[in-house]
Protein backbone atom coordinates (compact mmCIF):
# COMPACT_ATOMS: atom_id res chain seq x y z
CA UNK A 1 0.00 0.00 0.00
CA UNK A 2 1.36 3.09 -1.19
CA UNK A 3 1.12 5.91 1.46
CA UNK A 4 1.67 9.93 1.55
CA UNK A 5 3.33 10.78 4.73
CA UNK A 6 2.50 14.26 5.90
CA UNK A 7 4.86 16.10 8.54
CA UNK A 8 3.08 16.90 11.34
CA UNK A 9 4.02 17.41 15.12
CA UNK A 10 4.14 15.17 18.29
CA UNK A 11 2.67 15.82 21.69
CA UNK A 12 5.59 17.15 24.19
CA UNK A 13 8.39 14.85 23.58
CA UNK A 14 8.00 11.56 25.50
CA UNK A 15 10.59 10.67 28.21
CA UNK A 16 13.07 9.20 26.11
CA UNK A 17 12.33 10.75 23.08
CA UNK A 18 14.39 13.54 20.88
CA UNK A 19 12.99 15.70 18.21
CA UNK A 20 13.41 14.43 14.81
CA UNK A 21 12.11 14.57 11.54
CA UNK A 22 9.51 12.09 9.72
CA UNK A 23 10.15 11.77 5.55
CA UNK A 24 7.08 13.41 4.04
CA UNK A 25 5.53 13.59 0.72
CA UNK A 26 4.74 16.93 0.96
CA UNK A 27 4.42 19.97 3.43
CA UNK A 28 2.07 21.03 6.27
CA UNK A 29 -1.38 22.50 5.11
CA UNK A 30 -0.03 26.04 6.34
CA UNK A 31 1.82 27.47 8.51
CA UNK A 32 1.41 26.75 12.50
CA UNK A 33 0.21 30.05 14.36
CA UNK A 34 3.12 31.66 16.29
CA UNK A 35 2.02 31.20 20.11
CA UNK A 36 1.11 33.77 22.12
CA UNK A 37 3.40 35.96 24.19
CA UNK A 38 3.91 34.89 27.91
CA UNK A 39 2.83 30.82 26.77
CA UNK A 40 5.78 28.39 28.06
CA UNK A 41 7.63 26.25 26.00
CA UNK A 42 9.15 23.22 26.44
CA UNK A 43 12.90 22.79 26.46
CA UNK A 44 14.22 20.66 23.80
CA UNK A 45 17.52 20.45 25.27
CA UNK A 46 19.65 16.88 24.64
CA UNK A 47 19.54 15.81 28.18
CA UNK A 48 16.48 16.82 29.47
CA UNK A 49 13.71 14.09 29.27
CA UNK A 50 9.99 15.84 30.15
CA UNK A 51 7.01 13.52 31.25
CA UNK A 52 4.01 15.15 28.93
CA UNK A 53 0.68 14.51 30.54
CA UNK A 54 -3.01 15.43 27.98
CA UNK A 55 -5.00 16.11 31.13
CA UNK A 56 -8.71 16.20 31.38
CA UNK A 57 -10.69 17.91 34.26
CA UNK A 58 -14.79 17.53 35.16
CA UNK A 59 -16.91 19.15 38.00
CA UNK A 60 -19.16 17.27 39.98
CA UNK A 61 -21.91 17.99 37.06
CA UNK A 62 -19.29 16.20 34.55
CA UNK A 63 -18.68 19.74 32.65
CA UNK A 64 -15.28 20.37 31.67
CA UNK A 65 -12.63 22.86 33.66
CA UNK A 66 -11.12 24.85 31.12
CA UNK A 67 -9.92 27.98 33.54
CA UNK A 68 -7.54 26.11 36.08
CA UNK A 69 -4.17 27.61 36.45
CA UNK A 70 -0.83 26.16 36.73
CA UNK A 71 -1.16 26.11 40.85
CA UNK A 72 -4.38 24.57 40.90
CA UNK A 73 -2.33 21.02 39.85
CA UNK A 74 -0.28 18.22 42.12
CA UNK A 75 1.41 15.84 40.15
CA UNK A 76 2.48 12.34 42.07
CA UNK A 77 4.78 9.98 40.22
CA UNK A 78 4.86 6.28 42.53
CA UNK A 79 3.29 8.72 45.74
CA UNK A 80 6.14 11.39 45.12
CA UNK A 81 5.12 14.80 44.38
CA UNK A 82 6.88 16.28 41.48
CA UNK A 83 7.67 20.02 40.14
CA UNK A 84 5.43 21.23 37.24
CA UNK A 85 7.71 22.92 34.91
CA UNK A 86 5.75 22.88 31.87
CA UNK A 87 1.70 24.72 31.71
CA UNK A 88 -0.21 25.08 28.75
CA UNK A 89 -4.22 25.46 28.48
CA UNK A 90 -4.03 26.95 25.27
CA UNK A 91 -6.24 24.61 22.49
CA UNK A 92 -3.24 23.29 20.70
CA UNK A 93 -3.80 21.57 17.30
CA UNK A 94 -4.43 17.57 17.13
CA UNK A 95 -3.05 14.60 15.38
CA UNK A 96 -5.77 12.15 15.45
CA UNK A 97 -6.32 8.81 14.02
CA UNK A 98 -10.20 8.05 12.98
CA UNK A 99 -10.62 3.65 13.22
CA UNK A 100 -13.66 2.48 11.90
CA UNK A 101 -14.83 -1.29 11.99
CA UNK A 102 -15.75 -2.41 8.70
CA UNK A 103 -16.31 -6.31 10.02
CA UNK A 104 -19.39 -7.55 8.65
CA UNK A 105 -21.63 -7.47 11.64
CA UNK A 106 -21.04 -3.74 11.00
CA UNK A 107 -23.43 -3.92 7.90
CA UNK A 108 -26.53 -2.59 8.81
CA UNK A 109 -25.05 0.16 11.25
CA UNK A 110 -21.97 1.26 8.79
CA UNK A 111 -24.07 4.01 7.29
CA UNK A 112 -25.17 5.77 10.54
CA UNK A 113 -21.73 4.99 11.57
CA UNK A 114 -20.18 6.86 8.46
CA UNK A 115 -22.82 9.79 9.55
CA UNK A 116 -21.10 9.98 12.91
CA UNK A 117 -17.61 9.62 12.05
CA UNK A 118 -18.03 12.56 9.33
CA UNK A 119 -19.39 14.89 11.63
CA UNK A 120 -16.89 14.16 13.80
CA UNK A 121 -14.01 15.27 10.94
CA UNK A 122 -15.99 18.03 10.22
CA UNK A 123 -15.58 19.67 13.51
CA UNK A 124 -11.39 19.62 13.07
CA UNK A 125 -10.24 22.73 12.64
CA UNK A 126 -7.79 24.07 10.09
CA UNK A 127 -4.80 23.69 12.51
CA UNK A 128 -5.88 19.83 13.19
CA UNK A 129 -4.51 16.39 11.13
CA UNK A 130 -6.59 13.52 10.74
CA UNK A 131 -6.14 9.83 9.20
CA UNK A 132 -9.11 7.47 8.17
CA UNK A 133 -8.00 3.59 8.85
CA UNK A 134 -10.56 1.06 8.41
CA UNK A 135 -10.51 -2.83 9.50
CA UNK A 136 -12.05 -5.85 9.06
CA UNK A 137 -10.40 -8.63 7.82
CA UNK A 138 -7.40 -6.53 6.96
CA UNK A 139 -6.59 -2.58 7.93
CA UNK A 140 -6.30 -0.17 5.67
CA UNK A 141 -5.43 3.27 5.67
CA UNK A 142 -7.90 5.07 3.29
CA UNK A 143 -6.48 8.34 4.08
CA UNK A 144 -3.43 9.51 5.25
CA UNK A 145 -3.03 13.07 7.33
CA UNK A 146 -4.85 15.78 5.94
CA UNK A 147 -6.37 19.17 7.37
CA UNK A 148 -9.31 18.57 4.49
CA UNK A 149 -12.96 17.41 5.60
CA UNK A 150 -13.45 16.36 2.20
CA UNK A 151 -10.72 14.12 1.85
CA UNK A 152 -11.85 12.83 5.37
CA UNK A 153 -15.35 12.21 4.66
CA UNK A 154 -14.55 10.86 0.96
CA UNK A 155 -12.17 8.40 2.73
CA UNK A 156 -14.96 7.37 5.54
CA UNK A 157 -17.84 7.14 2.77
CA UNK A 158 -15.73 4.41 0.88
CA UNK A 159 -15.64 1.77 3.71
CA UNK A 160 -18.15 -1.02 3.31
CA UNK A 161 -18.84 -4.02 5.82
CA UNK A 162 -17.51 -7.74 5.33
CA UNK A 163 -14.86 -9.82 7.16
CA UNK A 164 -13.70 -10.50 10.17
CA UNK A 165 -12.62 -7.86 12.96
CA UNK A 166 -8.70 -7.38 13.00
CA UNK A 167 -8.63 -4.78 15.97
CA UNK A 168 -5.51 -5.13 17.88
CA UNK A 169 -3.86 -5.32 14.22
CA UNK A 170 -5.64 -1.66 13.76
CA UNK A 171 -4.71 0.06 16.64
CA UNK A 172 -1.05 -1.27 16.37
CA UNK A 173 -0.97 0.58 12.99
CA UNK A 174 -2.60 3.75 13.93
CA UNK A 175 -0.47 4.02 16.82
CA UNK A 176 2.88 3.66 14.80
CA UNK A 177 1.64 6.22 12.42
CA UNK A 178 0.89 8.38 15.02
CA UNK A 179 4.34 7.98 16.56
CA UNK A 180 5.55 9.11 13.28
CA UNK A 181 4.21 12.64 13.56
CA UNK A 182 7.56 14.23 15.32
CA UNK A 183 7.73 17.95 16.37
CA UNK A 184 10.75 19.77 14.49
CA UNK A 185 9.89 22.74 16.45
CA UNK A 186 8.02 24.06 19.67
CA UNK A 187 5.15 25.58 17.20
CA UNK A 188 4.59 22.12 15.63
CA UNK A 189 3.18 20.31 18.72
CA UNK A 190 0.16 18.64 18.55
CA UNK A 191 -1.83 16.68 21.15
CA UNK A 192 -2.56 13.20 19.88
CA UNK A 193 -5.77 10.93 19.95
CA UNK A 194 -7.12 7.70 18.39
CA UNK A 195 -10.73 7.25 18.19
CA UNK A 196 -11.83 3.53 17.63
CA UNK A 197 -15.36 1.92 16.99
CA UNK A 198 -16.28 -1.07 16.96
CA UNK A 199 -18.71 -3.58 17.52
CA UNK A 200 -17.30 -6.74 18.85
CA UNK A 201 -13.97 -8.60 19.98
CA UNK A 202 -10.86 -9.41 17.70
CA UNK A 203 -10.92 -11.97 15.61
CA UNK A 204 -8.12 -12.20 13.67
CA UNK A 205 -5.66 -10.03 14.52
CA UNK A 206 -2.03 -11.36 14.11
CA UNK A 207 -0.53 -9.65 17.18
CA UNK A 208 -1.57 -10.16 20.81
CA UNK A 209 -3.40 -7.37 22.99
CA UNK A 210 -0.79 -7.65 25.37
CA UNK A 211 1.89 -6.48 23.00
CA UNK A 212 -0.58 -3.50 21.60
CA UNK A 213 -1.91 -2.18 24.95
CA UNK A 214 2.35 -1.80 25.53
CA UNK A 215 2.74 0.33 22.39
CA UNK A 216 -0.03 2.20 23.60
CA UNK A 217 1.21 2.49 27.46
CA UNK A 218 4.43 3.66 25.20
CA UNK A 219 2.48 6.26 23.33
CA UNK A 220 1.94 9.98 23.69
CA UNK A 221 -1.28 8.88 22.46
CA UNK A 222 -4.85 9.43 24.29
CA UNK A 223 -7.33 6.63 23.10
CA UNK A 224 -10.95 6.60 23.19
CA UNK A 225 -13.54 4.04 22.53
CA UNK A 226 -16.48 3.47 21.56
CA UNK A 227 -18.10 -0.20 21.71
CA UNK A 228 -21.40 -0.28 19.58
CA UNK A 229 -23.65 -3.02 21.93
CA UNK A 230 -25.90 -5.02 20.16
CA UNK A 231 -29.02 -3.41 20.68
CA UNK A 232 -31.12 -7.37 21.74
CA UNK A 233 -30.39 -10.60 21.95
CA UNK A 234 -27.62 -12.60 24.11
CA UNK A 235 -24.82 -11.77 22.48
CA UNK A 236 -24.09 -8.96 25.36
CA UNK A 237 -23.48 -11.56 27.34
CA UNK A 238 -20.92 -13.95 25.98
CA UNK A 239 -17.54 -14.35 26.68
CA UNK A 240 -16.61 -12.58 23.49
CA UNK A 241 -18.39 -9.37 24.14
CA UNK A 242 -17.02 -9.34 28.03
CA UNK A 243 -13.51 -9.68 26.21
CA UNK A 244 -14.35 -6.77 23.99
CA UNK A 245 -15.85 -4.62 26.98
CA UNK A 246 -12.16 -5.08 28.95
CA UNK A 247 -9.82 -4.75 26.31
CA UNK A 248 -11.93 -1.17 24.80
CA UNK A 249 -11.85 -0.09 28.82
CA UNK A 250 -8.28 -1.06 29.28
CA UNK A 251 -6.68 1.12 26.42
CA UNK A 252 -8.78 3.77 27.50
CA UNK A 253 -8.22 3.84 30.86
CA UNK A 254 -3.79 3.38 30.45
CA UNK A 255 -3.79 5.96 28.19
CA UNK A 256 -6.09 8.76 29.70
CA UNK A 257 -8.87 8.86 26.81
CA UNK A 258 -12.48 7.35 27.39
CA UNK A 259 -14.75 4.57 26.56
CA UNK A 260 -18.28 4.62 25.48
CA UNK A 261 -20.64 1.65 25.14
CA UNK A 262 -23.78 2.55 23.61
CA UNK A 263 -26.88 0.68 22.84
CA UNK A 264 -28.20 2.91 19.95
CA UNK A 265 -26.16 3.61 16.89
CA UNK A 266 -28.37 7.07 16.59
CA UNK A 267 -26.23 7.37 20.24
CA UNK A 268 -22.63 7.90 18.13
CA UNK A 269 -23.05 11.43 16.62
CA UNK A 270 -23.12 12.43 20.35
CA UNK A 271 -20.68 10.57 21.26
CA UNK A 272 -18.28 11.50 18.72
CA UNK A 273 -19.24 15.09 20.05
CA UNK A 274 -18.05 14.72 23.34
CA UNK A 275 -15.01 13.26 22.31
CA UNK A 276 -14.30 16.43 20.25
CA UNK A 277 -15.22 18.95 23.15
CA UNK A 278 -12.86 16.80 25.77
CA UNK A 279 -9.87 16.80 22.70
CA UNK A 280 -10.79 21.26 23.00
CA UNK A 281 -10.95 21.22 26.49
CA UNK A 282 -7.36 19.76 28.10
CA UNK A 283 -4.37 21.15 29.37
CA UNK A 284 -0.64 19.92 28.88
CA UNK A 285 1.66 19.56 31.47
CA UNK A 286 5.10 18.51 31.79
CA UNK A 287 7.60 17.65 34.71
CA UNK A 288 10.96 16.35 35.13
CA UNK A 289 11.11 13.52 37.33
CA UNK A 290 12.60 13.31 40.49
CA UNK A 291 13.57 9.65 40.16
CA UNK A 292 16.69 9.45 38.29
CA UNK A 293 16.64 5.73 37.77
CA UNK A 294 17.25 4.83 34.36
CA UNK A 295 15.78 1.60 34.57
CA UNK A 296 12.97 1.59 31.78
CA UNK A 297 10.43 0.75 34.57
CA UNK A 298 6.49 1.52 34.97
CA UNK A 299 5.84 4.48 36.81
CA UNK A 300 2.34 5.51 38.12
CA UNK A 301 1.03 8.69 37.66
CA UNK A 302 -1.44 10.85 39.76
CA UNK A 303 -2.83 13.87 38.79
CA UNK A 304 -5.22 15.97 41.27
CA UNK A 305 -6.73 19.39 41.22
CA UNK A 306 -7.23 21.71 44.11
CA UNK A 307 -10.74 22.82 43.97
CA UNK A 308 -13.14 21.09 45.36
CA UNK A 309 -15.53 18.51 43.40
CA UNK A 310 -12.95 18.37 40.29
CA UNK A 311 -11.23 15.25 38.87
CA UNK A 312 -8.35 15.07 36.58
CA UNK A 313 -7.65 12.45 34.23
CA UNK A 314 -4.55 11.47 32.79
CA UNK A 315 -2.45 8.74 31.33
CA UNK A 316 -1.82 5.95 33.88
CA UNK A 317 1.95 6.14 33.75
CA UNK A 318 4.66 5.80 31.60
CA UNK A 319 7.68 3.63 31.45
CA UNK A 320 11.20 5.11 32.39
CA UNK A 321 14.25 5.55 29.70
CA UNK A 322 16.84 3.45 30.23
CA UNK A 323 20.33 4.37 29.96
CA UNK A 324 21.24 2.67 26.53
Amino acid sequence: MTRALVLTAAVIVSVGASIGLVASGQAPPQQPTPPPPGRQQPAFRAGVELVSLNVTVVDAANHYATDLLQDDFNVFEDGIKQDVTFFNKTNLPIALSILLDTSASMENKLQTAQDAAVGFAKRLRPQDLAEVIDFDSRVAVLQNFTNHAGELEQAIRKTSAGGSTSLYNAVYIALKDLKKVVAKNTEEIRRQALVLLSDGEDTSSLLPFEEVLDLAKRSETAIYTIGLRAQEGPETGTKGFKEAEFVLKQLAQETGGRAFFPIQVSELSGIYGQISDELSSQYTIGYTSRNPRRDGAWRRIVVRVNRPSMNARTKQGYFAPTSH
